[in-house]
């Protein structure tokens, strides 16, 4: 794991170390202590002085990168040229641009990199969007407060915002259910150079429309509702639930056996290049509005 991150020790590596194709090898920080606390938290595991000591590794097969989203492009392309598969949160990338660049490096290096789009493998997700008939509008929101404004998400630096941090998920789920927009119009409220509520309508060649919603100054609001033609379908919290099973450890599980039976990636990053192509357009409309 490149950076201590909360999502980090909240979410995935207890999955790895529940997993029954990983393991937790080594963790680095830029707080070296942070590092040790964590590996101690990981019988096993150990923790690397640096970023570039953990690359090294030989041990190690695989990097799980929870790092702010401006340094995923350039922690994924080190990660590859030194010979290790790479698991990044979502968004892939800043823009569509550099997830396009990234892409080209994972494939000359011969070496799986996916996003950490956890969601898509919940057994109740994949039901929901797999039963849906003949879909005509999806309404996605996802929305919380960011209380402190030395938050990473609300520093632009660092690639913050509403949009790409929980924004993505109410565009990819869109995007599953409907496929790609043809035309897209959408407002954001600005906040200290990041968007803290961005709304966007998207429009699909058939006809179709769909509605995402992303907040950083909203109480915690979550909620994905699909009208079709026959009914009216709806699914609570989808983008973050451990009903059933812990999503996080079917996300690392599956990325592993990819790995270990040299299979493409679950998600694809064609996938992942056209997420971010759709939040490109999200953003460069609300900015002309």
């Amino acid at each position: 794991m490149l950076g201590a991150a909360g999502i980090a020790s909240g979410a995935v590596l207890p999955a790895i170390t529940a997993s029954r194709n990983g393991r937790v090898v080594a963790i680095a920080s830029r707080d070296p202590g942070r590092a040790r606390n964590f590996a101690a938290a990981h019988p096993g595991s150990k923790a690397a002085d640096t970023y570039e000591a953990l690359l090294a590794d030989p041990e190690i097969d695989a990097v799980y990168i929870p790092l702010v989203n401006s340094v995923h492009k350039e922690w994924t392309l080190r990660a590859l040229a030194a010979d290790k598969h790479v698991l990044c949160e979502k968004p892939l990338a800043m823009n569509a641009a550099e997830a396009e660049e990234m892409a080209v490096a994972a494939k000359s290096a011969r070496k799986l990199l996916m996003e950490a789009f956890m969601y898509r493998f919940h057994p109740r997700t994949l039901r929901f969007v797999n039963e849906l008939l003949d879909p005509m509008y999806v309404q996605a929101s996802f929305g919380f407060t960011v209380k402190e404004a030395s938050d990473f998400r609300l520093q632009a630096q660092l690639g913050g915002g509403a949009l790409l941090d929980v924004g993505c998920y109410g565009v990819s789920v869109a995007r599953w259910i409907l496929g790609e927009p043809s035309n897209v119009l959408a407002r954001s409220r600005m906040g200290g150079g990041v968007d803290m509520t961005t709304s966007a309508l998207l429009q699909f060649p058939g006809g179709q429309t769909a509605a995402v919603w992303a907040s950083f100054e909203s109480p915690e609001e979550q909620s994905l509702t699909v009208v079709a033609r026959e009914d009216v379908y709806r699914l609570d919290r989808p983008f973050s639930s451990r009903e059933e099973v812990d999503e996080y450890q079917v996300m690392v599980e599956s990325f592993a056996e990819s790995i270990l039976l040299d299979r493409p990636a679950p998600i694809p990053l064609t996938e992942s290049i056209a997420n971010m192509s759709v939040l490109d357009q999200i953003k460069e409309a609300a900015a002309k509005s």
